[in-house]
């Protein structure tokens, strides 16, 4: 009964009024923390995919697979094991032990945080929401977050599957997907973060002679088409990962000497050409690239020149990172895809994203 009546308490619990502003920093922290993990992860999966990592652990076990090989007899049954599929016998045919020990620990790294980001969010949680630190109206969001995560890691076995049958790589369709879901899940968690440290206030009482409500409201819609134009953009970087389309056209700015370059539509029917050919798909993905650097760098000039203070510091950090991410882009292009370049580049897509989401949520919050 006591237990019954403290759930009661806990879903009766009006809005965020009785929430002290230590509890609110505390939730503020664990989602923050929960962002970085998110991140991590997509960081650790970058690297996987580079490294030809993805498809060494060839079974999927949420709760044994927490315990990696520990003896000979458990390390030669896991090599086995990978022996008996595509990619060792197409690609990786005569690799040692030791060669297979290498690949192994960079995809069981990528499983690791992604279980201990469940852990990290399922336990927190319960907790906070017995104490009463959560108020009601973050429940639906926490709820999403959570369906999320849980569809994080079933999708990413759904991918690894792709590359397990006869040809020994993940299909670009599941890939991106996987990756889009990352992004979602980072995007809740970070906005949901950003409403509990900054909850909206009256524009009327922070309104500026050099914002007016107005044009607040304006630039704020266009910084959120902006940070779904990002979204857009890291989606058609995971076509261009997956089909390893950063490979070809190792030219900046035109491609191979063509502005448009030739055979962008020569599979039948058309559309598959956004999504299955490499020329395409890598004109498709500096196309948004350039749209989004044009647009990042005017609407953040506005808003350093006229915007709240407070929005001017997320619109100097998103231009800061668009740049970045351009300069990375083309670097990594011209330098044929190096490990290096490509995880520094999937790290800033999540930095300018940050970004726009905090410059978002300042402009909505006043709005």
């Amino acid at each position: 009964m006591r237990a019954s009546g403290r759930l009661a308490a806990i879903f009766s619990r009006p809005d965020s009024s009785r929430v002290s502003p230590s509890e609110t920093r505390i939730v503020a922290i664990w989602l923050l923390a929960g962002c970085a993990l998110v991140a991590a992860i997509v960081v650790v999966g970058g690297v996987t995919r580079l490294t030809g990592s993805g498809l060494s652990i060839v079974d999927w076990e949420p709760l044994s697979g927490v315990v990696p090989p520990l003896s000979a007899d458990s390390w030669e049954r896991e090599f086995a094991a990978y022996r008996e599929y595509p990619e060792y016998q197409l690609v990786n045919r005569g690799i040692t032990l030791s060669e297979f020990k290498r690949i192994f620990w960079v995809e069981y790294a990528h499983r690791l945080l992604g279980r201990l980001a469940g852990l990290a969010f399922i336990i927190p949680f319960g907790v906070f929401l017995w104490k009463g630190f959560i108020p009601r109206r973050l429940l639906p969001r926490l709820a999403a977050i959570f369906v999320l995560g849980g569809a994080q890691g079933f999708l990413g076995w759904w991918m690894v599957q792709s590359g397990l049958a006869d040809t020994p790589r993940v299909s670009q369709y599941r890939l991106t997907a996987h990756l889009a879901l990352a992004a979602l899940t980072y995007g809740l968690t970070f906005w949901t973060a950003l409403s509990v440290l900054r909850p909206g206030e009256d524009a009327r009482s922070g309104e500026t002679a050099e914002a007016p409500g107005r044009l607040r409201w304006r630039v704020g819609r266009w910084s959120a088409a902006l940070t779904a134009l990002a979204a857009l953009t890291i989606v058609s970087g995971g076509f261009v990962a997956g089909l390893r389309a950063g490979l070809v056209h190792n030219t900046f700015p035109k491609m191979d000497g063509a502005w448009i370059p030739a055979g962008m539509f020569a599979a039948d029917p058309w559309w598959r050409n956004l999504f299955e050919n490499l020329t395409t798909v890598q004109f498709n993905h500096r196309v948004l690239a350039m749209l989004l650097l044009a647009g990042v760098t005017v609407i953040c000039t506005v808003i350093v020149r006229a915007g709240p203070a407070a929005a001017s510091i997320w619109a100097r950090a998103s231009m800061a990172a668009v740049w970045t991410q351009a300069l990375l882009g083309v670097a990594t292009l011209l330098a044929y895809v190096p490990v290096s370049l490509a995880v520094l580049h999937q790290v800033n897509a999540f930095v300018l994203l940050t970004g726009l989401l905090g410059l978002t949520h300042e402009l909505r919050r006043t709005a």
